[in-house]
């Protein structure tokens, strides 16, 4: 569709399990389409380059940059953001362990390190090697402080709350 010369799409994606429907330009981000469209705002822009990993969700129980996803991409997928991440009643025990071992300060960066924890271990599970995987060909990847540190680089934590953020997986991931 085109809309005054702009490319325009309806999409529908589910976001949490709950099926969300909008008519967008094709060149909205999904960061744009959780925060704007959907309203949940646990997603957060950071750098809006790729390079802090403040906007990191699922797609597919894959992570991916928010930022740099096109909406579009999403489009008849499942999305899962901080939200749909433990809740309120109920906490996943890789938000408990954040909390046990002081992974945060500001909070910024969080929702996204919390996004990449679940998934690295989705990720390893399934033998996906990072380059420090000393067998490539293993069927499942054993998380230790290395890999776990290696697979959270593309995630920053300006404040400092690094160590803390590799401790709460670790417990909860690590071999």
């Amino acid at each position: 569709m085109e809309h005054d010369g702009i490319s325009t799409a309806k999409v529908t994606v589910r976001v949490n399990g709950s099926s969300q429907s909008a008519a967008i330009d094709t060149r909205t981000s999904l960061l744009e389409l959780i925060r704007q469209h959907v309203g949940l705002t646990g997603t957060k822009r950071g750098c809006n380059q790729g390079a802090c990993g403040a906007c990191t969700v699922l797609i597919d129980d894959q992570r991916v940059l928010s930022c740099l996803t096109l909406a579009v991409q999403a489009d008849g997928r499942e999305v899962t953001t901080i939200e749909g991440i433990g809740d309120t009643t109920q906490l996943h025990r890789l938000q408990s362990a954040f909390i046990d071992h002081d992974g945060f300060q500001c909070g910024y960066c969080t929702a996204g390190q919390i996004c990449s924890g679940v998934a690295l271990a989705s990720e390893a599970a399934a033998g996906v090697p990072s380059v420090v995987t000393d067998d490539l060909h293993a069927d499942e990847v054993d998380l230790s402080l290395a890999e776990i540190r290696e697979r959270m680089s593309g995630n920053l934590c300006r404040c400092g709350a690094h160590n803390g953020i590799i401790a709460a997986i670790s417990e909860v991931y690590g071999s």
